[in-house]
C-alpha cells in the first residue's frame, strides 16, 4: 500500500463558464496544454464530449505511464471528478466557478498514489513543488488557450 499525494492549483480565466467548459471537454486537445500528457483516448464512446472512460498516457523525464480513468461525477459547467480504474492510481477533480464580468475560476486537484519510499521524496519541497508548478503551468496554458479563442467553440 502506498501513500497518496495531492496537488491543488487555481486560475481565473477571462471567459464565460460555458466556453471554459467546452474547451476543457475537448479531451483530444489536452496534450496541447497539459505538457506531461502524451495522449487521451476515448474508450467509452457513449458520449461525444467528456466520455466516461478514457485511456491516458503520461510521458515525462523518461517515464511513461498508462492508465484508464472513469468520470464518476459530472455536473455540467460546474464539476468533474474522476479516478483511475487501472494502471497508475490517480484521482482528481476540477471545479468551475462562474464569476462576474463573464470570468470563470478553476480549481484543479490531482492526487496519485506512490510507494511510500518514493512518496517521502515527493513530499520534500523541491519535488513536490515541481509537480505543483507543472500543474500550474498547465492550467496557465489552458487559460491562454481559452482566452486566445483557439480552443473548441
Amino acid at each position: 500500500m502506498g501513500q497518496w499525494l495531492e496537488h491543488t492549483v487555481f486560475s481565473e480565466i477571462k471567459a464565460p463558464v460555458d466556453q471554459v467548459w467546452r474547451v476543457w471537454s475537448d479531451l483530444d486537445a489536452m496534450p496541447l496544454w497539459m505538457t506531461w500528457i502524451e495522449s487521451v483516448k476515448t474508450i467509452d464512446d457513449e458520449t461525444k464530449t467528456l466520455p466516461d472512460l478514457t485511456e491516458w498516457t503520461l510521458a515525462a523525464n523518461g517515464f511513461r505511464f498508462k492508465w484508464k480513468a472513469k468520470i464518476n461525477t459530472r455536473v455540467d459547467k460546474q464539476k468533474l471528478e474522476w479516478a483511475s480504474v487501472g494502471g497508475l492510481p490517480t484521482k482528481g477533480s476540477v471545479r468551475f466557478y462562474e464569476e462576474k464580468d463573464d470570468n470563470t475560476s478553476i480549481k484543479l486537484i490531482i492526487s496519485y498514489e506512490l510507494p511510500k519510499a518514493i512518496a517521502r521524496f515527493m513530499k520534500e519541497d523541491m519535488l513536490g513543488k515541481l509537480v505543483t508548478n507543472e500543474l500550474q503551468n498547465n492550467l496557465d496554458n489552458f487559460k491562454s488557450l481559452v482566452e486566445s479563442g483557439r480552443g473548441k467553440n
